[in-house]
C-alpha cells in the first residue's frame, strides 16, 4: 500500500459514527448520514486521505473508480434519498407541510437507519477503492498510440454485431449487455478522439454510431442510459473542451433530470400498453415534456421520491429482517454461484430473476402477481445478508474488487485509454451502480472472462506487444 497507515481510512466512518450518536433525534440523524455522504466525497476526491494518481492530468483519468464510478454508484446510491426524506417529512413538491401534518416516527426511524447503512457502506466502499489504488499501474504491454482512433472505432462496429448475435444465442445472452456497453463506449470514445483530430470519416461514422444508441436509450422507457450517454460523451470530450463542454454538457444534464420523468411516463404509457408504436410514442413524449415547460409536477416529484432513490425500498426489507425473516448469512453468494453458469451447459438452472424476487415477495416490498420488478441493490443484499457487518464487509470487497479490476486493466493493455477507459468502463459499468448479488457477480465474473479473451486476441494480433 502507497501510505503505511491503515488509521487514515478510519476518519472517513466519522460522519457514520456521528449518526449513531445522534439517533435520538431522527431527522439530525439521517442528515448527518446524508450529508456524511458529501464528506467522503470531499476527503477522497480532494486527496486528503490518500493522494490522487499523479500520472496523468485529473482530466484524463475521470473513468478511473475512485472518480466515476464512486460518484455514480454513491451519488446515486446514497445522496438521493433527500428527497423521499422531504416526502416523509410531509413535504410535496417542495412545499412546506401543513403545520398540522404528523409525521410518520416509525418510518422516519427506518429512512434514518437505512441512510446510516449508506453511509456506513459509502465509507467501506471509498476505503475499498483507496487502499488498492497504486498508480501508476506497471504496464506489461504497449501498442501504438497513433493507430488508436482507427483501434477504437474498430472496437465499436466489432462488438456490436457480436453483441446481437450473443443476444439471439439461447444460453449466451447475458453476453450481450456487456459488448453492447462496449459498443457505445469505444464508439463514444473514437469520437471523442475523430473530433480533435478533424478525420471527418471517423467522425461521421462515430456520429452515426453514437446518435443510434441515443435512439436506443431513448426508447429504452429507461432514464439511466440516456443520462450515461451524455455524461460519457462529455467525460470523453473535457480533456480537449473544458469550458465548452461545462458550458453545455452541464445544463444538458440538469434538462435531462427535470424532463426526463414527464417523458419516460408518457413513453411507457404508449409504448408499453401496445396501442402505440415505438416513434409513435416517442413523439407523443416529447410533445408531453415540451408542453410541460419543465415544471416540477406530480410525475416529477413521484420520480424524485419514489424512483430517483430506492431508499423507500430498502426501508421494507429493514423492517422485515431479521426481525421476520431471519438474516440470509451465505445463501445469497451460494445463488450467485450458481447464477455464474451459462445456461447453456445448465438447461435446468433455476430463473436468477426469480430466485432474487423471492426475498423481495417474502419482504413484502412487492406481492406476488404484480407485475413489477423490485430487485434488491447491492448494498440492500449485503445488509440482507449479515446486517451492519455484511454492508461493512460487501461494500468494502466492491470498492477494492472495482479498483483491482481497473489496475488489471490498465497492466493489460497498455494503460489508461485502452485499459480504463475502454475495456474497464465498457466491460464493466455494472460497478457503477450496484445490482442485486446473484446479477452483478454474475457480470462481472464473465466480463473479466470476456477481459482475458480480448486480451488474448489482441496480443495474438500484435496489437498488444510485450515491453
Amino acid at each position: 500500500m502507497r501510505n503505511n497507515s491503515i488509521g487514515k481510512y478510519a476518519i472517513l466512518f466519522i460522519p457514520w459514527v456521528l449518526s449513531l450518536i445522534f439517533q435520538p433525534n431522527l431527522a439530525l440523524s439521517y442528515l448527518t448520514a446524508w450529508a456524511g455522504s458529501f464528506f467522503i466525497f470531499y476527503m477522497t476526491l480532494t486527496g486528503k486521505i490518500q493522494p490522487l494518481p499523479t500520472d496523468r492530468p485529473l482530466s484524463e483519468q475521470l473513468m478511473r473508480p475512485i472518480f466515476l464510478v464512486q460518484i455514480i454508484f454513491a451519488g446515486y446510491t446514497c445522496c438521493t434519498s433527500i428527497f423521499y426524506f422531504l416526502s416523509v417529512l410531509g413535504y410535496q413538491n417542495f412545499h412546506s407541510p401543513n403545520p398540522f401534518y404528523l409525521v410518520d416516527s416509525g418510518l422516519l426511524q427506518l429512512t434514518a437507519q437505512c441512510q446510516r447503512y449508506y453511509c456506513l457502506g459509502h465509507a467501506a466502499f471509498a476505503t475499498g477503492i483507496l487502499m488498492f489504488m497504486k498508480y501508476p499501474i506497471k504496464q506489461k504491454y504497449y501498442y501504438d498510440r497513433d493507430k488508436v482512433p482507427n483501434l477504437l472505432l474498430l472496437f465499436a462496429l466489432i462488438s456490436f454485431p457480436l453483441s446481437e448475435i450473443f443476444l439471439r444465442v439461447p444460453g449466451l445472452s447475458q453476453f450481450y449487455t456487456q459488448l453492447n456497453t462496449l459498443s457505445f463506449i469505444s464508439g463514444t470514445l473514437a469520437l471523442a478522439f475523430a473530433i480533435p483530430l478533424k478525420n471527418a470519416r471517423n467522425t461521421i461514422i462515430c456520429l452515426a454510431l453514437y446518435f443510434f444508441n441515443f435512439y436506443q436509450a431513448l426508447t429504452s422507457g429507461f432514464k439511466e442510459p440516456i443520462i450515461i450517454s451524455v455524461l460519457v460523451l462529455g467525460i470523453f470530450l473535457y480533456p480537449n473542451y473544458k469550458k465548452l463542454v461545462a458550458a453545455i454538457f452541464i445544463p444538458i444534464l440538469i434538462f435531462l433530470f427535470l424532463l426526463l420523468p414527464t417523458f419516460n411516463s408518457v413513453f411507457r404509457q404508449n409504448a408499453w400498453s401496445g396501442d402505440d408504436t415505438t416513434d409513435d410514442a416517442t413523439k407523443l413524449a416529447i410533445d408531453a415534456t415540451l408542453n410541460s415547460n419543465g415544471s416540477l409536477g406530480d410525475t416529477n416529484w413521484e420520480f424524485l421520491t419514489s424512483r430517483l432513490s430506492e431508499i423507500a425500498m430498502f426501508t421494507k426489507f429493514v423492517q422485515s429482517t431479521p426481525n421476520n425473516i431471519p438474516y440470509y448469512k451465505t445463501k445469497l453468494l451460494q445463488q450467485s454461484a450458481e447464477a455464474i453458469v451459462p445456461r447453456l451447459f445448465w438447461p435446468s438452472k433455476p430463473s436468477t430473476e426469480d430466485m432474487i424476487m423471492e426475498r423481495v415477495y417474502d419482504a413484502g416490498v412487492v406481492y406476488r402477481g404484480e407485475l413489477v420488478s423490485a430487485k434488491p441493490a447491492f448494498i440492500v443484499d449485503a445488509y440482507l445478508s449479515y446486517g451492519a457487518l455484511g454492508v461493512l464487509m460487501a461494500m468494502f470487497a466492491y470498492g477494492a474488487l472495482a479498483q483491482l479490476i481497473a489496475n488489471k486493466a490498465e497492466e493489460l493493455f497498455g494503460g489508461y485509454i485502452l485499459g480504463t477507459a475502454l475495456i474497464f468502463s465498457g466491460l464493466f459499468q455494472a460497478f457503477w451502480r450496484g445490482l442485486s448479488f446473484e446479477f452483478i457477480i454474475n457480470v462481472i465474473f464473465w466480463s473479466y472472462i470476456t477481459m482475458l479473451i480480448i486480451f488474448k486476441i489482441l496480443r495474438t494480433r500484435n496489437i498488444l506487444n510485450e515491453i
